[in-house]
């Protein structure tokens, strides 16, 4: 009974160790289980981890694609040589067309210690990119560098062939590249970027730092027009055989410049194709003697002191003998001239005459006044500085007057033309759109000078050397402007810079356009005669009926024309006149000095008044 009872009731230290027993087995299969636990526990840490990363790439993730376009300014970073870039923002005309805009691409590198067989590679990597050269990829991949580019920007194309290679050690990274959607078109306003994404010319560079920041940068141009003009002197220079020509068109009431073109171009999606004299932005580099359209600054100058009127009368029966030099006229009168005939006939001799009446501190003064004796302020960085006499003499007085002795860039032409012309304010000349009262401009000449001036330009055109550029119905004005270049102290017979500058309407001046033709040749149609009048006018003239129809300007818009200008029938007959006028100063300067200031060889088409004399006589048209 004792025996059962023991049996029946065990010790409860007992029936632990049993139960655990039966639980856990033996020591060895307890040691297993502890193990296994721990094993768990560690996943599910790991697990956790896992999540918590999967989560944080998702919201990035989520981030990159839904919400950074939303981010002002817009911003995609990528990593570039050690240094950290966003994406560069685009740049469009004034209708918010794209001009330059960026796209992602792929660019293939090597890590030559990668590959096992240099030499297979480099022939593999040119069958898929015909336009590497063998022998010197094979001598970069057979090098101890780490890392060798093979090709930046691959099409999309080119990526699939260079990806199927499964070279060891080659790889891809993922970059941006710029693009010009429009091709040529106003290249020399765009300029390029390098393969890194670094402005390199035009806008690109000046806007380089807000580009990089991702600003968009609207320009003043506007795409359909400048189109227009690139094609109008592409065919000038072809019917003319120029070596290049530029074109300008600004608006006169506010200096925004909404087409410039140059000959030569280029086309900046091919930048290595680029040479130098493409990249020469003529209407901003080129600085040259601008012949007789210089008459109309002469002129404003002189209308503006008050001493002289329309009435006043310069005579120009016989040339200016000067030492060896003589001032002669294209047209020659051989009379006394008022200043509309001095103007519709394009003087020399009036307008060197005018000059020294008007005195050189006030001609030089005048020209500072509206620019011409610095650089322009825009937004390129090509821009180039006037040339103009250290010591300013009588005789340069006289050669400036009608454009000689002094040289500048079309687009300050254009920038001193427009303030002619718009009341007498002058802008800073613009390649960005500007807002409304943005430039309050300064004043240069008077109200009532700028009308004298409107209504002598639309003679010029009227019954002048400019009639080639008139536009029935629109109230056209200009003037022509001929010149030789310069050759070491002397000019280039013939070869000459031949431009024209038309503006309109002359009752409410809008537009201003200038079209210079460098070293065109005379055709029949011309009568052989290469100058502004003939090959730059009728190319102006095509720019405003391009003008009139891509902004549907229609004859009734325009407001009530200038009054005409009274000129006497009879011409002031050359009795009349004062004696003829050579300042006895400019008989004392040296003749080196005079052959820097004065052209010492006939115009192309001069009508001699009188036997030149010495090296030759100074022109202009």
């Amino acid at each position: 009974m004792r025996l059962w009872r023991k049996l029946a009731s065990p010790d409860p230290a007992a029936a632990s160790n049993a139960a655990a027993g039966a639980r856990y087995g033996s020591p060895q299969e307890r040691l297993k289980g502890d193990a296994q636990e721990t094993a768990r526990q560690r996943l599910v840490i790991a697990s956790a981890l896992f999540a918590m990363v999967f989560v944080a790439v998702g919201l990035r993730m989520s981030w990159v694609s839904l919400l950074r376009d939303s981010a002002e300014p817009t911003q995609r970073m990528a990593a570039r040589g050690g240094t950290i870039q966003s994406e560069r923002g685009d740049i469009v005309d004034r209708n918010g067309i794209v001009l330059a805009t960026s796209v992602p691409v792929m660019s293939a590198f090597v890590n030559p210690r990668l590959l096992l067989e240099p030499q297979d590679a480099a022939r593999k990597i040119v069958s898929a990119l015909p336009d590497l050269k063998y022998d010197e990829l094979r001598e970069k991949l057979e090098g101890d560098q780490t890392f060798v580019w093979v090709k930046r920007g691959l099409s999309p194309r080119e990526y699939d062939r260079v990806n199927r290679l499964g070279i060891p050690g080659l790889d891809f990274q993922a970059e941006e590249r710029r693009i010009y959607p429009q091709g040529t078109a106003a290249a020399h306003v765009i300029g390029y970027a390098s393969v890194d994404n670094v402005g390199l010319a035009g806008v690109e560079r000046y806007f380089d730092q807000q580009l990089q920041s991702g600003e968009i940068v609207q320009l003043a141009i506007d795409l359909r027009l400048q189109r227009m003009v690139e094609r109008e002197i592409v065919h000038a220079v072809q019917k003319f055989s120029a070596i290049g020509a530029t074109a300008i068109v600004m608006d006169v009431t506010n200096g925004e410049v909404i087409a410039m073109a140059s000959l030569p171009t280029y086309d900046p999606n091919s930048a290595k194709t680029i040479t130098n004299e493409a990249l020469f932005n003529r209407a901003t580099l080129g600085v040259y003697e601008q012949g007789s359209t210089f008459k109309i600054f002469n002129t404003a100058m002189a209308l503006d002191t008050g001493k002289v009127t329309l009435a006043s009368v310069f005579d120009a029966t016989s040339p200016i003998h000067i030492d060896r030099f003589t001032i002669n006229d294209d047209h020659p009168q051989r009379r006394p001239l008022t200043v509309p005939e001095l103007f519709k006939y394009s003087s020399n001799i009036a307008s060197a005459k005018m000059a020294v009446a008007m005195g050189i501190e006030t001609q030089r003064a005048f020209f500072d006044k509206i620019g011409f004796l610095k650089p322009l302020t825009t937004q390129l960085t090509e821009l180039a500085a006037p040339l103009y006499p250290r010591h300013w003499m009588t005789i340069n007085a006289m050669t400036i007057a009608f454009g000689h002795g002094m040289s500048v860039t079309p687009l300050h032409l254009a920038t001193g033309s427009a303030a002619v012309v718009n009341g007498g304010m002058l802008y800073a000349p613009s390649l960005v759109k500007r807002a409304p009262g943005s430039d309050p401009g300064k004043r240069i000449i008077q109200a009532k000078t700028s009308v004298m001036m409107r209504q002598l330009l639309r003679l010029n055109v009227q019954e002048g050397t400019g009639t080639k550029a008139e536009f029935p119905g629109y109230e056209v004005g200009g003037k022509t402007g001929t010149a030789e270049k310069p050759s070491r102290g002397g000019y280039r017979q013939k070869a000459l810079i031949s431009s024209f500058v038309g503006m309109f309407p002359m009752n409410d001046p809008k537009f201003l356009i200038v079209v210079s033709l460098d070293e065109p040749k005379g055709i029949a149609e011309t009568g052989g005669y290469a100058t502004g009048g003939m090959v730059s006018a009728p190319s102006v003239k095509t720019i405003i009926g391009d003008i009139v129809s891509l902004y549907g300007i229609l004859p009734g818009d325009l407001k009530e024309g200038l009054p005409p200008i009274e000129i006497a029938s009879t011409p002031v007959p050359p009795a009349a006149a004062p004696p003829q006028f050579v300042p006895a100063s400019a008989r004392h300067h040296g003749p080196q000095e005079q052959r820097k200031a004065v052209v010492v060889r006939p115009g192309p088409n001069q009508t001699a008044a009188a036997p030149a004399t010495g090296a030759g006589r100074v022109a202009a048209e």
